[in-house]
């Protein structure tokens, strides 16, 4: 009989997949900033690819925290959301509405690590991995400042010159 999987079980899964997820986004933020217009986004895109290689770091701590190597799983969501993103840059290279396009792929990645990252943290905490808490929490902090960053620069300038 399979072994009953557990929380620590669902932990170190959906650790795999952020960890895909991280790794995934650090390829494709570079392509972002060249396709960027505006040199505040592009500087955004380069700043969060820093943070970006962070987040990478920590999720290496979390796995040794658990006793596992730092190992990926397929994460097909964010294929999908790095996908819509690349198709933004093709359809929409060299228009106004490009930078707005790339705010809102840069949003729908922000907005699933956000998710991960506060799922992530809940169960490190019910799970005992108190070390792990304030590293995921860190991670977490900083994905949702992005998020305002970049809603700050869509309303402050990109969306208008889109319109």
């Amino acid at each position: 009989m399979a072994k009953e999987k557990t929380l620590d079980d669902l932990f170190h899964d959906t650790l795999k997949d952020i960890y895909y997820a991280e790794r995934k986004i650090l390829k494709a933020l570079p392509k972002m900033a060249r396709a960027a217009q505006a040199p505040e986004l592009k500087a955004a895109f380069e700043k969060h690819k820093e943070q970006t290689e962070t987040h990478v770091e920590r999720l290496q701590q979390v796995f040794e925290m658990i006793g596992k190597r730092p190992q990926g799983k397929t994460c097909e969501a964010i294929e999908g959301i790095v996908a819509e993103g690349e198709e933004i840059m093709d359809e929409f290279k060299g228009t106004a509405a490009l930078d707005a396009g790339l705010i809102s792929a840069a949003q729908a990645v922000e907005h699933y690590e956000i998710s991960r990252y506060g799922t992530l943290k809940t169960w490190a905490k019910t799970i005992g991995l108190k070390d792990a808490v304030s590293l995921l929490d860190a991670t977490l902090k900083e994905e949702v400042v992005t998020d305002e960053d970049l809603t700050k620069l869509a309303m402050a300038q990109v969306n208008k010159k889109a319109a």
